[in-house]
């Protein structure tokens, strides 16, 4: 064998004498026994904190979610809590209702303990913008949600905030990766205090350094919070009230935004009963992902049923939004893309608000939302991709207020109370947006096309590929674009240079902007083993067009024979591309 597989014998063989949970170590032994070259895979390196902190699958090892892992994580967060002057950290703990996530929460709270922090653990499974408003409900520093939001069922993770209630960025991911790394190393010195702590948690010991929280509580104080802001946009209401469906899709939204609709005195809306309780295998959906092919088929079923005027659809924690409404022809329902519920949300909030305000997105959403904040007044920052970014815009605009910011990946927040996704406070949101424009008898499709003629047609599309197999190809693919870049999209001359023309942090990845405004970004996913490459053309309206509807319909249809086109060129590229890095 190689000396690269005795490493990872050796390293594995270490790891079983700190994982806490019998069934790793078995599987770990029966690897070691049968010299199963697998263990190069578990054990050659670790989980890298991410656009989501960590996740990955569940099983052995570092490079996988275990109970190590996440007590190892935890303690290199309260490590550097404490290297920062904070002697003992208070921190919130929550879960969604994945395999799993109980324990590890437990495991994440027992280390808060032993490092010398102290912690208030949720009782039960809640949203991930429930626990992100506790952090800030709590005054705490630093909160972690357990929770791997819309991937796989065999999937876990961990997701950190700090006392900012945002996601972290450097240099605190790096502080953490680091202590992490020299935790891991002397694990031997830190591991049994993580025992004793966790064992006197099981044992129902009290310690005055961890409370278990009432769940509702911290559910309650972020309902409040969501209606009161949603309530300073309500608009005009239609004379019948709008009939929504809603699917949780088996995740732990179901409860909250039920209270939070009832709470707003907005009409229950209408369950798809086979998706609405927490299910950890995701039984009716081959991906628990909103924006997935049939991943919202029974809940469409549901809403023709019903004859409903909207879908509503959270992801597993909660923490995005789709919605799907009646297509142009009143007959089948069509989901709005990321980009369109986006763009439809940030302008009828700016229409609803007044005064010096600040709205922003990620730098691969539609550039429509920047034409509808400048035609307003309104200031808008495009960011990073990931909420920890999009979050961050308001640091840059002292004395504005913040409004709004989303990213095309079905995640939107709205106000302050939740500095990250939010796709309950969305929903409310959402509703008022559509019930005012059915008040007035008219569709998103008739707003689009009002935002059409004064600022032009924007179509946009994602075009991705999937690296299941060997997701180490998606960096060289990348470094190939990026020496390598087309000359020309859509028959367009191109500029090629990095993500937001220099203008943002560094990152993975390019941004292609050709002469007619058709733009490419192709990037590495932060959550998925995908490179994802974000289409959007932009195609003109006259404004003194003598027919201004028949306009717009002619200069949708050109967009979207364009946006087909640089679609499939991009589809090529990044193929040929894939090809060279794996040959």
């Amino acid at each position: 064998m190689s000396a690269t597989f005795d490493a990872a014998v050796e390293a594995a063989q270490r790891w079983t004498i700190f994982d806490p949970e019998a069934r790793f170590r078995s599987q770990i032994d029966h690897l070691v026994d049968a010299q199963d070259p697998r263990l190069i895979e578990l054990f050659d390196g670790r989980i890298a904190f991410g656009t989501a902190g960590l996740r990955a699958a569940v099983g052995p090892g570092p490079r996988r979610m275990n109970a190590l892992v996440v007590r190892q994580a935890t303690v290199g967060v309260v490590r550097v809590l404490q290297d920062n002057g904070i002697e003992q950290p208070l921190v919130v703990i929550g879960f969604d209702a994945r395999h799993d996530s109980a324990e590890f929460a437990r495991h994440s709270a027992a280390a808060v303990v032993a490092a010398g922090g102290r912690v208030q653990l949720a009782d039960q499974a809640l949203a991930t913008p429930i626990v992100a408003h506790a952090v800030l409900a709590e005054a705490a520093d630093a909160g972690i949600v357990i929770t791997a939001s819309h991937n796989p069922p065999a999937d876990n993770g961990y997701k950190l905030y700090l006392g900012d209630g945002r996601q972290l960025v450097d240099p605190f991911d790096v502080d953490i990766a680091a202590a992490i790394d020299e935790l891991a190393a002397g694990w031997h010195e830190y591991g049994p205090a993580v025992d004793d702590a966790y064992a006197g948690l099981l044992a129902g010991d009290s310690h005055d350094r961890f409370a278990q929280i009432d769940a509702d509580r911290w559910a309650g104080l972020h309902r409040s919070a969501a209606v009161a802001e949603a309530n300073r946009f309500r608009g005009d209401t239609p004379a019948r009230p709008l009939c929504v469906v809603y699917t949780a899709m088996h995740g732990v939204g179901g409860a909250a935004t039920l209270a939070a609709f009832a709470a707003a005195d907005l009409p229950a809306p209408i369950l798809t009963a086979t998706q609405f309780d927490p299910d950890p295998e995701f039984p009716t959906v081959a991906f628990p992902n909103p924006e997935e092919d049939g991943a919202l088929d029974q809940a469409l079923s549901v809403a023709t049923s019903n004859d409903a005027d909207a879908v509503f659809a959270h992801d597993p924690d909660a923490d995005r939004l789709a919605v799907a409404v009646r297509a142009r022809s009143g007959q089948q329902f069509v989901t709005l893309s990321g980009d369109q519920l986006g763009v439809l949300l940030g302008d009828y909030l700016i229409r609803k608000s007044s005064g010096d305000r600040l709205v922003a997105r990620s730098v691969v959403s539609s550039r429509l939302l920047d034409a509808v904040a400048a035609a307003a007044g309104v200031a808008c920052e495009a960011t990073l991709t990931g909420f920890k970014w999009v979050a961050r815009a308001i640091d840059h605009h002292p004395g504005r207020t913040w409004l709004y910011g989303y990213e095309e990946a079905i995640g939107y927040s709205i106000g302050s109370h939740v500095r990250d996704k939010d796709g309950i406070t969305a929903a409310l949101v959402a509703h008022a947006a559509l019930s005012e424009l059915a008040a007035h008898d008219r569709t998103v499709w008739d707003r689009f096309d009002e935002l059409a003629a004064q600022h032009g047609v924007y179509e946009a599309r994602p075009v991705s590929l999937r690296f299941d197999e060997d997701p180490s190809v998606m960096g060289d693919l990348v470094d190939r674009l990026v020496s390598s870049p087309p000359t020309t999209i859509g028959g367009s001359p191109v500029r090629s240079g990095p993500i937001g023309s220099g203008a943002l942090p560094p990152t993975s990845g390019v941004e292609l902007l050709a002469e007619d405004q058709t733009r490419v970004i192709v990037r590495p996913s932060g959550t998925e083993p995908k490179v994802k490459a974000y289409v959007e053309v932009i195609e003109p309206v006259s404004p003194t067009a003598a027919d201004p509807a028949a306009a717009v319909a002619i200069a949708r249809a050109e967009a979207q024979a364009r946006l087909a086109q640089v679609c499939d060129e991009v589809r090529d590229l990044l193929r040929s591309n894939e090809t060279a890095a794996t040959s």
